[in-house]
């Protein structure tokens, strides 16, 4: 039988909120990696020496916090994250927007990271992240231009090794080559002007108009692992808000 993990609680926190918390550093520390199953609440409860009941909101904050999801006959298992969270969704391309989006790293490179790069990632100035430039296409369509920027060393396995190893999607290869993964993302929507080495790679005219959705990732652990900036042509941006 596991030895007790007794829990302690803040001054003006509730039990289960300070048993979420507790759990929540089990699972960032890897105890149960993203897709594994976790122990059954009884024995959880028994664990930690708290009541069922307990132990059930504590789970029920987690599943509201997205750490963890409940499948009905199986048991209760920790996220596994964000697979690619598809920038495509905010356009649409026509006739060839059916067909299954390729990517390709145009540059990739150490360098000091820029400053708002370093702030959205929490960094200090002058700290280093790779910079990749990367080229999404649907058909023959160059679509999206995306400029992602990672921190070192975290990255690193990424700065060497052939990318077109990696696939069509990043955050898989963020999950098997540096053991990061996605657990959440923030995106922005803007709008502005391509300049000249975008608008070649889109194969659109210099100063064309384009839409661009900044995004911050986030780790399991709250941390911010990703920088990135994809543009594409405005006239192709779609986006719709169900209101009810």
């Amino acid at each position: 039988m596991p030895s007790l993990r007794p829990i302690d609680t803040e001054p003006g926190q509730s039990r289960y909120a300070a048993l979420a918390a507790a759990m929540r550093e089990r699972i960032v520390a890897g105890e149960w990696p993203p897709g594994s199953a976790i122990p059954a609440e009884q024995m959880l409860a028994a664990e930690h020496g708290v009541a069922l009941g307990t132990m059930r909101r504590a789970l029920d904050l987690l599943a509201e916090q997205g750490l963890i999801e409940r499948v009905h006959g199986r048991g209760t298992f920790v996220r596994q994250g964000l697979s690619g969270a598809p920038m495509l969704r905010f356009f649409r391309f026509g006739a060839v927007g059916n067909a299954a989006p390729r990517s390709r790293i145009l540059a990739r490179e150490r360098l000091a990271l820029p400053a708002e790069g370093a702030r959205a990632l929490g960094c200090g100035p002058g700290e280093m992240g790779l910079r990749l430039l990367r080229l999404r296409s649907v058909g023959e369509q160059p679509v999206l231009h995306e400029e992602i920027w990672l921190p070192l060393p975290l990255f690193e396995p990424l700065a060497e090794g052939d990318p077109a190893e990696w696939g069509d999607l990043l955050y898989p290869a963020f999950a098997q080559r540096c053991g990061v993964f996605v657990h959440r993302a923030v995106d922005s929507i803007g709008f502005g002007n391509l300049g000249a080495a975008q608008a070649r790679a889109l194969e659109l005219p210099a100063g064309h108009p384009c839409a661009r959705v900044q995004r911050q990732a986030y780790d399991l652990a709250g941390r911010c692992v990703e920088w990135r900036s994809t543009l594409g042509d405005a006239n192709a941006f779609h986006y719709t808000v169900s209101i009810t």
